[in-house]
């Protein structure tokens, strides 16, 4: 008997998830495999990142225009999803200001947990994606995000932890998004200055921090036939992603060729599995259902 694969991403806002693996979702979604995004918060102190959308009347509605966004990137990706009900922490200023009261950043790990942990047994995800424990960067959602990925991937096939969440799920794997690596985009700048075009990331490139990396890439999921399905899921957040900004910099054709994959650290596995990967099923496969190619 086989069974559908499934992959749950767990992000911290509306938008994160058409940033960070889109495409690697979208390509999953073609091959048949269930993905449900998890969405930690509502984005409710989200600023308005495009200038074509800074107006009095969106910026009094956003809660509700973000959720809109949402369901209008999942119906493009071709995904689930859910929101936990968590209040956006918003992004403070600097690290002596204090987080709003009862925003998703200061919640106890087990109360921010237990709806996870209760999508997880509900829906049975044999992968995990979300971020770093570093947020892939530092905003206080990213690394709450983390946490409870991290205590969901731990206790959800635990019978004796967060009773009342429904039968125990253990997942497989739990890996973390290496997204905006500098080698990615040393590449596509690299592919810009050749053909002669000038390149958004040079001044990013000077100013990085040239420091060991924490987490190294152990998979690398070529999906690079599914990067305008990305980029429309990336529009549908029209409050957040502006059309002529530095998301759309590159073009399509030179990122297919420069840097076809999205890129991940496994941070857990409790299969066998050969690194580097270039699948998030691998070692799955032909254990859940061996049918699939």
């Amino acid at each position: 008997m086989s069974e559908p694969l499934r992959l749950m991403a767990v992000h911290a806002h509306p938008d994160d998830e058409s940033s960070k693996g889109a495409a690697t979702m979208a390509r999953y979604v073609a091959e048949g495999v269930e993905v449900l995004v998890v969405t930690c918060t509502g984005g409710e102190r989200g600023s308005i990142l495009n200038p074509k959308m800074d107006h009095p009347d969106v910026l009094a509605n956003l809660p509700e225009i973000r959720r809109q966004e949402m369901e209008k990137a999942r119906q493009i990706l071709g995904v689930q999803q859910r929101f936990l009900g968590f209040v956006d922490s918003g992004l403070p200023e600097s690290e002596d200001e204090p987080l709003p009261e009862g925003c998703f950043a200061v919640q106890p790990l087990e109360v921010a947990a237990r709806p996870l942990v209760a999508a997880v047994r509900e829906f049975r995800p044999h992968v995990i994606l979300t971020y770093d424990d570093d947020g892939g960067y530092p905003h206080p959602d990213h690394i709450m995000t983390n946490r409870i990925s991290v205590e969901a991937f731990e206790a959800a096939g635990d019978p004796e932890r967060y009773p009342g969440t429904g039968d125990p799920w253990q997942p497989l794997k739990l890996y973390y998004h290496m997204s905006f690596t500098k080698e990615r985009f040393e590449a596509l700048h690299a592919a810009m200055a050749a053909r002669g075009l000038g390149s958004p990331y040079a001044d990013w490139i000077a100013r990085w921090e040239d420091r060991p990396r924490k987490w190294e890439v152990t998979t690398r999921v070529h999906c690079a036939d599914y990067f305008e399905i990305r980029d429309q899921a990336l529009l549908a957040h029209a409050t957040q992603i502006d059309p002529d900004g530095y998301w759309f910099a590159c073009p399509l054709e030179i990122q297919k060729e420069a840097w076809p994959t999205e890129d991940y650290h496994l941070a857990r596995s409790l299969v066998d599995t050969i690194l580097p990967e270039d699948d998030l099923f691998a070692g799955i496969r032909a254990e859940v259902s061996p049918a699939c190619p």
